[in-house]
């Protein structure tokens, strides 16, 4: 097969100058422990293959985007105590945005995509303050987030829900993707110990989790109920909406709120 033009690390110059992309789409994961049975790089395999799936989908509907490299490293302070977990702070994710955008300007792409597969990066505080400087349009998707219908569905009751790290949600998804880096005989329980201080439970109330704590074998979500097709599932539907949200922001013309 050629070299896929909406896929930068497959893209060569000829195909860029003849089809130039105007959005960017930027894959951002983590490298962390995912219970026994899942690998380390769990979210850049995540992050990566929903980008390029839903980018030429995209471009089949007329848009021109370009998937950018994953970043492989994410905000991880409370893993730290676990084998080969790479953190990465907010200075640091900060510098790397600023550097994407300021190089994507030079180019005349003015929009970016951040698809992120790690709920413990936060790109809210960054995208303001790079927004406000630099007047680059920049959109933020959590694609976990994207089909809460599909998921309570699937996952519901008599299993224990999909779980925010792990779980079978997560770890359904990567056997449609990687099935060969699977071992789900391996997975734990995915078991949480709740906090001994009971207001810090209440909804609008937040601390970060010391994970190696709170989750024995640092899954949250019992995993073992995961199947390859439930998670074939859901990546086509997050597909198709991050998809539509690419082929949208790619067409938008310049006034068209919220892109000023």
């Amino acid at each position: 097969m050629p070299p896929r033009s909406h896929v930068l690390l497959e893209a060569n110059y000829r195909q860029l100058l003849d089809d130039p992309p105007n959005v960017a789409v930027l894959p951002w994961g983590a490298t962390e422990a995912h219970n026994y049975h899942m690998p380390h790089g769990t979210d850049v395999y995540e992050a990566q293959l929903l980008a390029e799936h839903a980018a030429g989908a995209a471009a089949k509907q007329g848009a021109k985007p370009i998937v950018l490299p994953v970043v492989p490293f994410g905000n991880d302070g409370q893993q730290l105590d676990q084998v080969a977990t790479i953190s990465i702070g907010t200075a640091t994710a900060m510098a790397i945005l600023s550097d994407v955008v300021s190089s994507l300007q030079k180019q005349n792409i003015d929009k970016l995509v951040i698809l992120n597969a790690h709920g413990g990066n936060e790109f809210k505080p960054l995208v303001r303050d790079l927004q406000a400087e630099t007047g680059m349009f920049i959109v933020v998707v959590n694609f976990w987030q994207l089909i809460p219908d599909l998921v309570n569905k699937i996952f519901a009751p008599p299993g224990n829900g999909p779980g925010d790290h792990a779980g079978e949600l997560e770890t359904a998804l990567m056997p449609h993707l990687t099935p060969d880096l699977v071992a789900l005989d391996q997975a734990g329980p995915g078991a949480m110990h709740d906090f001994a201080l009971k207001t810090l439970r209440q909804s609008g109330v937040w601390t970060p989790r010391p994970w190696s704590a709170t989750h024995p074998d640092t899954g949250a979500g019992d995993p073992r109920k995961a199947t390859a097709d439930k998670g074939k599932r859901c990546f086509e539907a997050m597909s198709e909406k991050v998809a539509a949200l690419l082929a949208e922001v790619s067409q938008a013309s310049k006034g068209q709120l919220p892109y000023v």
